[in-house]
């Protein structure tokens, strides 16, 4: 192994309950299948909802990834204090902030309440982003 830094990323939005566990999902999947475990993945909220979506976690299941044991959480439970690449998800507010040395904005709407074809829809619009940013970091 080379002498590269293993580089964090944390995906945020207010509730922390779909974009943001979309996000871990996919960002834990690549993580393993292509960037060779080089990345930790994380993803919090400022007002944490208690719950993951449960289009979020269909919707996740219907491409071979569970996400069913994600949870929920506030930026203040995570176990780091700063993260490589801050990945806000579209706030429609003010965004989460945590300490950083990138940040990355993305404006994807929240499908909370709306038919699992939106859910699919920013499954499939964050898997090429989270892919993308990876490749680029990696």
């Amino acid at each position: 192994m080379d002498d590269k830094k293993m580089r964090t990323l944390l995906f945020v939005c207010i509730g922390n309950s779909c974009r943001s566990q979309i996000s871990e999902g996919w960002g834990k999947y690549f993580n393993e299948k292509i960037f060779n475990n080089e990345f930790k993945i994380y993803s919090a909220g400022t007002h944490p909802a208690g719950w993951v979506a449960e289009g979020a976690v269909l919707s996740m299941a219907e491409v071979g990834i569970d996400i069913s044991s994600q949870y929920s959480k506030h930026l203040d439970e995570l176990p780091i204090k700063e993260t490589d690449f801050l990945i806000t998800l579209g706030c429609g507010v003010s965004c989460p902030w945590f300490p950083h040395k990138e940040l990355v904005e993305w404006e994807i709407e929240d499908p909370v309440g709306q038919p699992i074809e939106k859910f699919r829809e920013v499954r499939d619009i964050l898997k090429d982003k989270i892919f993308k940013l990876m490749k680029k970091a990696y």
